[in-house]
């Protein structure tokens, strides 16, 4: 079972890009757990970007991006997207999505798993 990111690409700084995760395996429901998406840019830790609960109700954001990014999910495509908008140079990294499957915080990412390969996004000035 894995996740797999889409979406990412090439951007000019004040664009938009809509990334998406999807399971892999066909007995995997995304629907029963909180999500979270995560980026690393070279050089630097990952770091948390944005979560969501199983049902939508509620939603984290890192204070990076308040404001200019939304997290938000569809559990009948078994999907969950992270729209970016106002794109900054500082947002390019690879972007990836995974289950929490731990409690705890949820910006922390050891308490995630089922971690995809992560789609790069790329910010031009």
């Amino acid at each position: 079972v894995q996740l797999e990111e889409s979406g990412g690409g090439l951007v000019q700084a004040g664009g938009s890009l809509r990334l998406s995760c999807a399971a892999s395996g066909r007995t995997f429901s995304i629907s029963s757990y909180d999500m979270g998406w995560f980026r690393q840019a070279p050089g630097k830790e990952r770091e948390f970007v944005a979560s969501i609960t199983w049902s939508g109700s509620s939603k984290d954001y890192a204070d990076s991006v308040k404001g200019r990014f939304t997290i938000f999910r569809d559990n009948a495509k078994n999907t969950v997207y992270l729209q970016m908008n106002s794109l900054k140079p500082e947002d390019t990294a690879v972007y990836s999505c995974a289950a929490k499957v731990r409690l705890g915080d949820n910006d922390r990412d050891y308490n995630y798993g089922f971690w995809g390969q992560g789609t790069q996004v790329t910010v031009s000035s």
